[in-house]
């Protein structure tokens, strides 16, 4: 952990420059929101039942647009 403490005669704009450059140079914040925001890898049994929605509406609006009810540019 990085620790912080104010200089002696150090005024508290001076700290507060010091202290911000000084935890973006420990790359600390970046590790806690990496976790924060982390997605769960998704399984084998989920990636395949998306890739089949995926398919199923790509053969859908393929079959639109062949058809003349979908707008050649959509």
């Amino acid at each position: 952990m990085v620790e912080f403490t104010r200089q002696k005669n150090e005024s508290f704009e001076a700290f507060l420059r010091r202290f911000n450059r000084g935890l973006k140079n420990s790359k600390k914040l970046v590790v806690a929101r990496q976790k924060l925001f982390r997605q769960p890898e998704k399984n084998k049994q989920q990636q395949k039942k998306e890739a089949l929605i995926k398919k199923g509406t790509r053969e859908r609006m393929e079959y639109l647009r062949k058809t003349g009810q979908l707008p050649k540019g959509k």
